[in-house]
């Protein structure tokens, strides 16, 4: 009798946890190496962001800035900007 209360509770405990909610299982990482996927997921972000959820949404979004932006190394990103040469001063005119 103890062993069928132990079984009907542990199957009751798993159907339970069954019915919660879901982790999105999409990382971004995950999107990253599959655009297609992405693609699907950003399309569902912009026609129901409420339906998607926001966290879907937002590993989207990272992801897409990634494939966008790469490593977000820029060959430009570190030279300096040469200060301008200061504005040549006008000779006065003797009167």
């Amino acid at each position: 009798m103890k062993q069928l209360l132990m079984v009907v509770l542990a199957l009751s405990i798993s159907l339970l946890a069954g019915c919660g909610k879901s982790v999105p299982t999409d990382t971004v990482e995950s999107l990253v190496a599959n655009p297609e996927r992405l693609k699907e997921l950003r399309a569902k972000c912009k026609a129901d962001h409420a339906k998607v959820g926001n966290t879907v949404c937002a590993a989207v979004s990272e992801a897409t800035r990634r494939r966008f932006m790469g490593g977000g190394k820029s060959p430009y990103a570190n030279d300096p900007v040469p200060t301008p040469a200061p504005p040549a001063r006008a000779k006065s005119q003797p009167s």
